[in-house]
């Protein structure tokens, strides 16, 4: 009796079908996309480091955080998560060969999650450059290097799943024009680098959604560009406030086509802050803003993300409905003092 429980065959060939190698052109694909993947870890891999916070007591096991970091210059500047660097005051980075470097926190910006960090006598360090986001694609090709959950230089990669996504930050406020992909990240890749396929650095790893498969979040590199710059030069982000709390509210339609305007939502000042630019300008709570220096206010992110640099100490145009009626208000928004945190450190 025959006996056919093993690897079946095909006609005019002596090849099992399970053993057959794959077509040449499947073969060159395979082949490219692993030299692609290969190719931006042996050149951005050295650049990624271990950030480690806190401090070990003697005895004791050490305490802190842990995440990634990715030197962007020779000089030892390292970008990373503002939430990976936290309060603390000692940190440690651990490149790929195991040295350990201490760095020190030039400015932290928790509206967009990142931090800026030089590490103490450190030069000619190997260092990735900083990509354009604005030339990205979707279904694009990226790789994600870091130290997850401890694994030290741990690389993995994806596509670019969707772009201009908005993700809530740890202050609560909103960070624009975020990518989303699908290559695999874990805690401990906060801060590393996401990579393109020609080895730029277009994106800081920053969220995961808990529970949810193949959905993580980079920050885009341009904003990490901006908040670079602005740390650099100020050291911290420069934005503009008013003094105000509030929230997203719908705008009554009667109210809507009495003043003539098409928001169906608005942002509601529910508090004012005494002698602060919107109590000088004369808002009041219940105020419901649809406007603001010509850009058309849909809730209370857009009126945080309209008060920006350049509207400070700038008088600027608001329009609100008080009491169904449109009005026009002059107000001068003023600088935003930085936290302890936002600030450089001495």
């Amino acid at each position: 009796m025959l006996d056919f429980t093993h690897d079946t065959f095909d006609e005019d060939t002596s090849q099992p079908r399970a053993s057959r190698a794959a077509p040449a052109s499947d073969q060159a694909l395979l082949d490219a996309y692993s030299n692609a993947v290969i190719g931006v870890t042996e050149r951005v891999g050295p650049a990624v480091v271990r950030v480690e916070t806190g401090s070990k007591a003697p005895g004791a096991r050490e305490r802190g955080g842990l995440g990634s970091g990715i030197v962007i210059s020779p000089d030892g500047l390292v970008l990373t998560n503002s939430h990976v660097v936290g309060s603390s005051r000692q940190i440690r980075l651990r490149d790929i060969e195991g040295i350990v470097t201490d760095a020190r926190v030039l400015g932290v910006d928790p509206d967009t999650d990142l931090a800026l960090l030089r590490a103490d006598g450190a030069r000619d360090l190997h260092y990735a450059s900083l990509g354009n986001s604005q030339d990205l694609r979707r279904g694009q090709l990226v790789v994600a290097i870091g130290n997850p959950l401890g694994f030290e230089s741990t690389v993995t990669a994806g596509v670019i799943s969707a772009l201009g996504r908005s993700i809530r930050s740890v202050s609560g406020r909103t960070i624009e024009d975020v990518i989303q992909t699908d290559a695999a990240l874990n805690p401990g890749n906060s801060g590393g680098p996401l990579v393109s396929s020609s080895a730029e650095v277009i994106g800081i790893n920053t969220a995961i959604i808990s529970g949810a498969q193949g959905i993580c979040f980079a920050v885009a590199s341009n904003t990490a560009q901006f908040v670079l710059s602005e740390i650099i030069r100020h050291g911290y982000v420069r934005r503009a406030y008013i003094g105000v709390s509030g929230q997203t509210a719908p705008v009554p339609r009667r109210h809507a086509v009495v003043a003539g305007v098409e928001n169906k939502m608005g942002a509601l000042l529910a508090q004012i802050e005494p002698e602060g630019p919107a109590a000088r300008a004369g808002l009041l709570p219940g105020d419901v803003v649809i406007k603001l220096d010509g850009v058309g206010i849909n809730g209370v992110d857009d009126l945080i993300r309209v008060l920006d640099r350049d509207r400070i100490e700038r008088t600027v145009e608001m329009d609100v409905l008080r009491m169904g009626r449109l009005r026009a208000i002059d107000i001068h928004p003023i600088e935003r003092k930085p936290s302890a945190r936002q600030g450089s450190v001495p």
